[in-house]
């Protein structure tokens, strides 16, 4: 990690509780949180209104934060959920704990390897073409 002022870092924005999530990752935390708040961080935080710190994770390098990332971006939303309340049940905001001197949350993959999914839901049946009938015809 850098100095106080720079948290290498992964991290979640949400607008309330299970609501849209934006992740990202910053060699600056509290000032691109900060450019969030204001409405200047990405078009995306500022079209949903994404204020909220709601998670976020150092890292000793901005490749490993942008691999985690990455990797972040690729589970399910539930497993995302799930990775907020373990840290943060309330999904309440983060920043001004950061600022006043929170601590940075290290990454431990070992605490989420257990989780696993729901079952999803089955496929919904097509309808058909027009002019087709069920038996091919």
């Amino acid at each position: 990690m850098v100095s106080r002022d720079g948290i290498i870092a992964c991290y979640m924005m949400a607008n309330q509780m299970h609501g849209s999530i934006y992740i990202g990752v910053t060699s600056h935390l509290i000032a691109r949180v900060h450019e969030h708040r204001e409405g200047h961080g990405s078009r995306h935080t500022s079209r949903y209104g994404l204020k909220r710190l709601v998670w976020y994770e150092g890292h000793e390098t901005i490749t490993g934060a942008i691999q985690r990332e990455k990797s972040l971006k690729r589970y399910p939303r539930d497993w995302k959920c799930n990775l907020i309340e373990r840290i943060n049940p309330d999904w309440s905001d983060l920043y001004n704990s950061l600022v006043t001197g929170g601590v940075v949350v290290p990454p431990d993959p070992d605490l989420y390897r257990d989780w696993a999914p729901s079952e999803p839901a089955p496929p919904r049946p097509r309808p058909l073409p027009k002019g087709w009938d069920a038996k091919g015809e």
